[in-house]
Parts: C-alpha cells; structure tokens; sequence
C-alpha cells in the first residue's frame, strides 16, 4: 500500500488514541480525527468521512458495537476496524455482524494494524 490513509482514532483512553495516532503516523497515513465516544464518533464520522476507522468495543455512552451500526446505516461503504481489549468470541462476532471488517487485540501491534489496514482497504476496493 503506498498512498496514506486518513483515519479516525476511536478510543475512550487518550493514552490509547496518543499510541494508536504514533503507529498510524509511522506507517505512513493521517489521522483526520479522535473521538473518544461512541456518540462522537458518529458524529466525527460524518465530519470527515475517513478512510479507515479504529473503534473501540467499551466506551461510556455508546458502545463501538453500536456506534459502528450507526455510522455503518449512514455511511454503508464505511471500513471499521475494531481495536479492542476483548478477545471474547461473541464480542469480535458481534462487531462483525455489525459491519466491522475485521478486529484487532489490544496492546496493538503496528504490524497487525498494518495488516488490518491492508485487509480493509481490499476488502472495500
């Protein structure tokens, strides 16, 4: 992949979006912007209309699960990305049939991020 991305940081830790925007940056893409709510992101979303979006699964007001149906019902081409601390089975099953186009494990590793952002962006094209 050689063109930049322009992505959205969900994530109700600012030391979460902080780590996720240093590994985003260093692969070569853009962060057009943070959110740390579910409403938020909805909100952001439709600001910016990114390429990729990161969604954390647990936030306090609504979760990613839920914000990712809501973008998802505006916006059908969106690509979500779920970044999260849960490997549960049912959660990633949810988020996927919510419209997510994949999952990633929390502490993230940039070649995993690397790999979703390839995967979104085939999966979408």
């Amino acid at each position: 992949m050689t063109f930049a991305l322009n992505v959205l940081v969900v994530d109700d830790s600012l030391m979460g979006q902080k780590k996720l925007m240093v590994m985003i940056e260093e692969l070569g893409h853009r962060v057009v912007a943070t959110a740390e709510t579910g409403e938020q992101a909805i909100s952001k979303y439709g600001q910016h209309v990114p390429d990729v979006v990161t969604m954390d699964i647990t936030m306090p007001d609504m979760n990613g699960i839920d914000a990712t149906r809501a973008i998802l019902a505006s916006f059908p081409d969106a690509r979500i990305i779920m970044a999260t601390s849960h490997a549960q089975k049912s959660m990633v099953l949810d988020a996927l049939d919510a419209g997510a186009i994949g999952y990633i494990i929390k502490p993230i590793q940039r070649d995993k991020l690397k790999e979703a952002f390839e995967r979104a962006i085939k999966l979408k094209a």
